[in-house]
């Protein structure tokens, strides 16, 4: 079977256990607690599997394989149908595009260590670290949404979810948890509430997971 290093609040693991749930993989969650006892993604056993200190990491057999949307298009290989990358190419880029949009350009930028970073050697307080996420938010979901408008779609890029709505609905997750408004931003919330319909979606949330606080 299948395993996932995750933890539960982290927007690279939730896109990974969206993926899952969508192709219908079984799969076991490994918690890893990353604020427990300094952080247990710096313990050397899991440091093995992943040096960059990071989750998710996801285990098949012997095979170990770290960063989320790797590790997507690796289960899109195995696994293809459902399909998270359909066969056009124009489109398959463009949803990539988009997944890119929200891992490269908005998920760093409030990534658990930056901001552990901005609050120990910058001293930023809370109010002044939800400021920082909620001004990096807001300009990557204006890129997010002028792109999901041109699809006009039940989903980010088409008819079914794909790579891209694995990434949104975590960095949507986000947003909400530090109180970014997300009026301005009307297709996304339509997409973010279809996909929340579904079970495979609602499955993946950090609240139904064994390790939720």
């Amino acid at each position: 079977m299948l395993k996932l290093y995750s933890y539960f609040r982290s927007s690279s693991a939730y896109r990974v256990r969206i993926a899952l749930n969508l192709k219908g993989l079984p799969h076991e969650i490994i918690p890893v607690h990353l604020l427990r006892n300094g952080g247990e993604q710096h313990q050397a056993q899991f440091v093995r599997s992943n040096p960059a200190h990071l989750v998710p990491v996801l285990q098949d057999g012997s095979f170990t394989l770290s960063q989320s949307v790797a590790i997507i298009e690796y289960l899109e290989e195995l696994h293809p149908a459902p399909s998270l990358l359909p066969g056009d190419p124009a489109l398959k880029a463009q949803i990539r595009a988009l997944a890119f949009d929200i891992v490269c350009e908005i998920q760093p930028l409030n990534n658990l260590r930056v901001m552990q970073f901005l609050k120990s050697q910058c001293a930023l307080d809370e109010a002044a670290s939800a400021k920082w996420s909620r001004e990096w938010l807001d300009r990557g979901l204006k890129t997010v949404e002028s792109r999901i408008a041109a699809h006009a779609a039940d989903y980010c890029c088409g008819p079914t979810p794909s790579l891209a709505d694995c990434c949104l609905i975590p960095q949507v997750f986000n947003a909400l948890r530090v109180n970014c408004d997300l009026a301005p931003f009307p297709n996304i919330s339509r997409v973010y509430a279809k996909c929340m319909s579904s079970a495979a979606f609602q499955q993946a949330a950090p609240g139904r997971q064994i390790d939720a606080e």
